[in-house]
């Protein structure tokens, strides 16, 4: 069986453009005419039909890549849906071309975590920021990037110490009675 590499992409207005992401997955190797996309809508919009073709299109043994974590999910429950279905159907997750499967504990380790701190990053970023209102807050007083900036290096940070571990991490050699 040919496994397939099936990409995900999406923005949250009508006025970004899916060009770098799309381009990301190229190189990452997935055929322009596996890239699935959702245009306009917010990561907490449930109905998402570029999601859901894309999901639907993964089958036993392909790997669903995304560009970016943010991409595909924005909170926890979202993550674990999306987690529940790659591991029932024995799909990989590829983000920005570290792939990780969600059947191997490490991997499930990873998602979760992962998720958790997407969660954290959009309940903080809910408040109005620089971003969203160009430097002013609902009442009109100036905002700060700061939190935006601390936001980005916790993400960031999180990642990176869980893709260490996970690379040095051997699931086999687990002796479950220890860790009680």
């Amino acid at each position: 069986m040919n496994e397939l590499l099936i990409g995900y992409t999406r923005v949250s207005t009508n006025e970004q453009d899916l060009t770098a992401q799309q381009n990301a997955l190229e190189r990452l190797g997935v055929k322009p005419g596996l890239i699935y996309t959702d245009h306009g809508l917010t990561g907490t919009n449930p109905a998402r039909p570029g999601l859901r073709e894309a999901l639907a299109a993964c089958r036993s043994g392909d790997t669903l890549v995304v560009a970016k974590l943010d991409r595909l999910v924005r909170s926890l429950r979202d993550a674990k849906d999306i987690i529940d279905e790659l591991t029932a159907k024995e799909v990989k997750l590829s983000i920005g071309g570290a792939v990780h499967d969600p059947n191997d504990p490490v991997g499930r380790l990873f998602f979760n975590v992962i998720a958790m701190v997407a969660e954290f990053l959009v309940r903080s970023d809910s408040r109005p920021n620089t971003r969203r209102h160009g430097g002013l807050s609902s009442n009109g007083t100036k905002t700060s990037a700061k939190g935006s900036v601390v936001q980005s290096w916790l993400f960031g940070n999180v990642v990176r110490q869980v893709l260490d571990a996970s690379h040095s991490f051997d699931s086999k050699q687990i002796n479950c009675s220890t860790l009680a």
